[in-house]
């Protein structure tokens, strides 16, 4: 009888000792499925802060451009200033072109009659 109590322990050792085995592959297989799903959470931890940093800068140059447009429409502002500014003067030189020359023939007009007469 106590071979037969020896065996049934060995046997249960023997089941024991495989489904030791058999739980240590499954947690080396779930430690490798966890670092696989470690690694790829990184990678998206980085991927979400890389973005962050693309929104960041283009909403730097939503700013700038929004900066670059009111410069621009204040410049253009000033440049119209500047075009009636240069429309009046064209036609101030304009008058006194033609008062000079006006006034040139009249005096030529006049050394010619004051010699001929």
């Amino acid at each position: 009888m106590d071979k037969n109590i020896i065996h049934q322990l060995v046997k249960e050792f023997k089941m024991a000792k495989a489904e030791a085995m058999a739980m240590s592959e499954t947690t080396q297989t779930n430690a490798t499925r966890l670092d696989r799903i470690e690694h790829k959470i990184d990678k998206l931890a980085d991927a979400m802060i890389s973005l962050a940093r693309a929104e960041e800068k283009i909403l730097a140059l939503q700013d700038d451009h929004e900066n670059m447009k009111e410069r621009i429409n204040r410049i253009s502002i000033k440049l119209d200033d500047i075009q009636r500014s240069v429309d009046d003067n064209t036609r101030t030189i304009s008058i006194i072109n033609k008062v000079v020359y006006a006034a040139m023939v009249a005096a030529i007009g006049a050394y010619v009659a004051h010699m001929w007469m």
